[in-house]
């Protein structure tokens, strides 16, 4: 993308480059969900048509758009900024893990939704988020697994048709 800037869209790098010092500038992390934000609160939190009892937990602000986009979701969020990755030096202090732990434990979080991604690391964040909060009583919860909405079994992996197996639900 550089290079194709430089090379084609001098203007264009220009104002790119200009609306990344604005944001570095201007964001900060929204203190009780942590996705960035201008104001200390952002505009979610403090709305209070939101459903303060449900708590999504995401690896990162770009996976709290996509479940925004589905309008299927009226909760709060948690946003992670990454997920475990002990290989990258990331463990639970990185995540902020107490802040987390405070947010869901503070007397309004009835249930916890674990939405980080089916990685690996998405995974095993989601495994020690559901440990620790269990231990503290939390109704915790994680978004399924299956066949895509539109999906065709021959096109779809092992693993998925399994999972949905594992996870079928009556009709």
């Amino acid at each position: 993308m550089a290079y194709h800037l430089l090379q084609r869209d001098q203007a264009g790098a220009a104002k790119l480059a200009h609306a990344l010092g604005e944001a570095l500038h201007r964001l900060r992390h929204c203190v009780r969900c942590n996705t960035f934000t201008e104001d200390e609160i952002c505009q979610r939190c403090a709305n209070p048509q939101r459903d303060g009892r449900l708590l999504c937990v995401v690896e990162m602000p770009a996976d709290l758009a996509m479940i925004e986009q589905t309008h299927a979701y009226d909760g709060l969020y948690y946003v992670l900024m990454g997920r475990l990755s002990p290989l990258d030096g990331i463990g639970p202090r990185e995540l902020r893990m107490d802040k987390l732990l405070a947010r869901a434990t503070d007397g309004v979080v009835e249930e916890v939704v674990l939405a980080t991604n089916f990685t690996n690391e998405g995974e095993a964040t989601a495994h020690m988020i559901s440990s620790l909060l269990g231990a503290r009583g939390v109704r915790v919860s994680r978004l399924s697994r299956g066949v895509p909405v539109g999906g065709e079994l021959e096109h779809t992996d092992s693993g998925t048709i399994a999972q949905a197996l594992v996870e079928r639900r009556p009709v």
